[in-house]
């Protein structure tokens, strides 16, 4: 007798998409209310603001209020407009590569039985027939294609979101830093909903059409579902990789030519790049990161289920249970929007210092809410006892053990959170002893730098390492895969922080560009400091989930591919895992390169036109800001693509040439060196861009003494940020999505793998 759970199969079907949907009706009334704020230049509106008369004169001194609304509404266009024409340009490539790929998928998979469209035996119960391998592998294309679509569109909304909120933070600036917050906050939780709920709603759908066809046959269809992970997360990469390249070149060439050679401050419109790098926070730090969440998202589900579906959730087709997954991730939204209410009406930011302790509650909240939300999801949609499979065997499992190994993967994820932000937020002595080293140069200053990213590795691997132990010895795979759900079950709230960021960023380069008073720039600088750091932890969240991620997905392609035991001392193995090891450096060698040349143009570039467009230092003639614009996109799309290929062809010809063995070597190789420079590569380069903020604030006695802007210890800390750029914006977050997307790729062409892999090995 199969115990059933509390919940019906007929309410989960109803709430998960109900939730779902109500995530997407909260980010439409977030938008709504964002748009309030009125960035046009009618008459009506030039005296009025939401509809009240409110005259904002009071500091801009002699500016008239029309104007500057007009500059800030130019300004937004532009950068909007130069976000939207990056990423078409982006996506046209992609789309060719998606084509193709999807094309590669269904011929790798259809070969696996020739292409044959006879039903075989089902590996759960031999005397049943199950659905063709071809089915599979047209499924698993649809999966991907479904999966890169949503993947796309989530950037591409996150960007739109973002550039139309920043030029009315700005305004907002205006009147308090408390009502700039709100619409900077709000604007990053439309996105975050946005996104958790739309991939929680595809998902979902898909399960169910795929099920039209596939019926019982449940390890076919989850083994299908897989494609959708990996769709989101081939497209994450582009996106990553790109915009990082895009926004790193900008940056780069912005400040070394501004800040240290002609001593302009930060966006000044007088620069030449200036516009180029607000477009940059748009499509790396919001269009990237969108997308590599939505991956990791995608993944952990995916590899949930496939684990799931032979085990006796989907030997006895429980569907609840087999649900599990995406109820917590259900949940997980209903959380996250009660968590929201808190930084937007609960409780009311007033002073700058309250800014970060707002935006540290929201981690806290979201994961003491969700604590409670995952053990009501256990109990009722859990049987009390079930098998899990675990390398050929089934190992009985409570539902409270499971409630804890998602608890484990929701609790290391604040760790994480907290330990990244110790290390790169200017309040505490790491980011404080760096900035102090500036004071006898630049060489000092990045020396300090690398030994705080490698020391922040220490915490976060320990934390990643308990839960894997924890949740591994609870649950098998199962278990790793649901922690890293628990770690990605706050998405939303943890995508809302994380946006805030670079709107933050954006709003004080629009105050600068529009003229606007020192305050509002103190209080954009204020909101972008305390951005920097979530943004930090946002990365933070991402390396760990990626970590777990991969693992639960490895254990997936392990069992998969039919492989029992993987044995390190084997040569085959022990080879891949040396190569494996070695691909996060060959890859953030071609990152950071990609960044250094594109840089290297825009500095010449930005040089010329200070040197040949008389007036532009006077602020009499304008800039030729468009040329800059396309050196970033040309340079991004040119550059995006051999990083790409490394990722995506070495699974493919490991597994191919070397066999199944050698491929999982390669796996666990690249996931333990992977995960490490990932985490020290983003925390170093957030590190120093907070020590060069520190400095530039100028808030405390020790800052003050290290300088004001254009000091010796000013510039030694602009070259570590500009040194850390590339790290903490283009290599470090790129990495992560390598570690995941080269497990899921394996995982999806596993049954090609173990039919006809291993061809050099099979020759001798």
């Amino acid at each position: 007798m199969v115990e059933s759970t509390l919940l019906p199969d007929l309410a989960t079907q109803v709430i998960v998409p109900l939730c779902a949907i109500v995530g997407i009706a909260f980010a439409l009334v977030q938008w709504l209310l964002v748009s309030k704020v009125k960035v046009s230049t009618d008459k009506s509106h030039s005296n009025s603001k939401n509809g009240f008369a409110e005259p904002l004169i009071e500091e801009e001194d002699g500016v008239s209020e029309h104007a500057v609304i007009q500059k800030c509404a130019e300004i937004q266009t532009a950068i909007s407009e130069g976000a939207t024409s990056f990423l078409f340009t982006e996506y046209q490539y992609v789309g060719i590569f998606m084509v193709a790929f999807a094309i590669l998928i269904f011929l790798f998979l259809g070969s696996v039985e020739g292409f044959s469209t006879a039903a075989k035996a089902c590996t759960f119960d031999a005397t049943k027939l199950c659905k063709p391998a071809l089915a599979s592998a047209i499924f698993s294309t649809v999966a991907f294609l479904l999966g890169a679509i949503t993947s796309l569109i989530s950037g591409f909304l996150g960007m739109k979101i973002a550039t139309y909120a920043n030029a009315r933070t700005t305004l907002e600036a205006r009147k308090g830093v408390g009502k700039a917050f709100i619409v900077a906050f709000r604007s990053g939780a439309v996105m975050g909903f946005l996104l958790a709920a739309s991939g929680l709603l595809v998902l979902f759908i898909a399960i169910n059409l795929f099920k039209l066809y596939f019926g019982d046959d449940w390890e076919g269809l989850f083994e299908a579902i897989t494609g959708y992970g990996l769709g989101g997360s081939s497209m994450a990469l582009f996106g990553r990789v790109a915009g990082g390249i895009y926004t790193k070149a900008a940056d780069v060439g912005a400040d070394l030519v501004g800040k240290v050679e002609r001593n302009i401050p930060e966006d000044d419109p007088r620069n030449p790049a200036v516009i180029a790098d607000n477009v940059g926070d748009n499509v790396g730090d919001i269009a990237g990161m969108g997308s590599d969440l939505f991956g990791s998202y995608a993944e952990s589900s995916c590899a949930a289920l496939v684990v799931a579906s032979i085990s006796s959730f989907g030997i006895n087709h429980e569907f609840t249970a087999m649900l599990y997954p995406l109820l917590v991730s259900s949940v997980g939204i209903l959380v996250c929007l009660l968590t929201t209410l808190f930084a937007t009406d609960f409780f009311e930011v007033k002073a700058v210092k309250e800014i970060e302790p707002a935006l540290k509650k929201q981690l806290i909240i979201s994961t003491a809410l969700m604590t409670l939300g995952v053990g009501l999801v256990s109990w009722i949609a859990l049987p009390s006892s079930f098998t899990i499979f675990n390398f050929g065997s089934q190992k009985d499992v409570k539902s409270w053990q499971l409630f804890l190994c998602v608890c484990v993967g929701l609790w290391a994820g604040l760790i994480i959170g907290f330990v990244t932000e110790y290390y790169t937020s200017n309040a505490y002595s790491p980011v404080q002893d760096v900035a102090d080293s500036c004071r006898t140069g630049a060489a000092t200053n990045v020396i300090f730098g690398l030994a705080l990213g490698y020391k922040s590795v220490i915490i976060p691997i320990f934390a990643i390492a308990v839960s894997i132990f924890v949740s591994f010895s609870f649950a098998a795979m199962y278990g790793i895969a649901v922690a890293a759900l628990g770690m990605l079950s706050t998405i939303a709230t943890g995508l809302a922080i994380d946006a805030y960021g670079p709107i933050s960023d954006n709003a004080g380069g629009i105050a600068e560009m529009a003229g606007m008073s020192h305050k509002v720039r103190e209080r954009t600088d204020a909101l972008d400091a305390a951005g920097n750091t979530t943004a930090a932890i946002g990365k933070g969240f991402a390396i760990g989930s990626a970590a777990l991620v991969s693992l639960a997905l490895f254990g997936a392609f392990v069992s998969r591919a039919a492989i029992s035991t993987v044995d390190v001392l084997t040569p085959k193995v022990f080879i891949g895992l040396l190569v494996g090891a070695m691909l996060p450096y060959w890859f953030s060698a071609m990152t950071m390169k990609s960044v250094g040349s594109a840089a290297l143009k825009m500095v010449e570039e930005v040089r010329r036109q200070f040197n040949t467009i008389p007036g532009i230092m006077e602020g009499t003639a304008k800039p030729d800001y468009a040329t800059c614009v396309k050196i970033s996109t040309d340079a991004s799309i040119k550059e995006m693509i051999p990083p790409g290929a490394l990722v995506m062809l070495t699974p493919l010809i490991v597994g191919t040439l070397f066999g199944v063995e050698t491929l999982s070597g390669v796996l666990a190789g690249s996931l333990v060196s992977g995960v490490q420079i990932a985490i020290s590569a983003s925390n170093t380069g957030g590190a120093w861009d907070n020590a060069k903020k520190y400095i530039e604030a100028g808030v405390s006695d020790h800052a003050r003494s290290l300088g004001p802007k254009g000091s010796d210890a000013h510039k030694a800390a602009v070259i570590g940020d500009t040194v850390g750029d590339p790290l903490k914006d283009t290599s470090g977050p790129s990495l992560n999505i390598l570690i995941k997307l080269m497990a899921v790729e394996s995982l999806v062409f596993a049954p090609f793998f173990a039919a006809h892999g291993g061809l050099l090995f099979k020759l001798f």
